[in-house]
């Protein structure tokens, strides 16, 4: 599977972004997809996944209630809306394809995984 990360850029505290994340020469409506994101000097987290269908959602706690992750099957593309967006969510975000169906919160439960898109916050 490869995938093409999108949508991030430059943007003032309190502003929003919605990243998008699609899938090339391969579909992946059947693989739960995430969200990850690094810091300069910090370890790759977690930020959001979703499952094959969307049925369920799951969220890292610093980011509950601000992003929104969501998916077409139809157009093999997940997004993320990120809103109320802090200095603190700078980072190249990534998104990646899980093993299976189920969403995971450790990147070592996905194989595949795009580009980065980078993402900054102005104070």
């Amino acid at each position: 599977v490869q995938l093409q990360a999108s949508g991030g850029g430059l943007v003032q505290a309190g502003g929003s972004l919605r990243l998008s994340c699609a899938a090339y020469k391969r579909t992946f409506s059947n693989n739960a997809v995430g969200w990850f994101r690094q810091a300069p000097g910090k370890e790759r987290e977690f930020v959001s996944a979703i499952t094959w269908n969307g049925s369920s959602t799951s969220y890292a706690d610093h980011v509950k209630g601000r992003f929104t992750i969501s998916r077409d099957r139809t157009k093999n593309t997940v997004l993320l809306r990120m809103n109320s967006l802090t200095p603190e969510d700078t980072a190249v975000y990534y998104c990646a394809v899980a093993r299976g169906s189920r969403s995971a919160m450790t990147p070592s439960e996905y194989p595949y995984w795009g580009q980065g898109t980078q993402v900054t916050v102005s104070s």
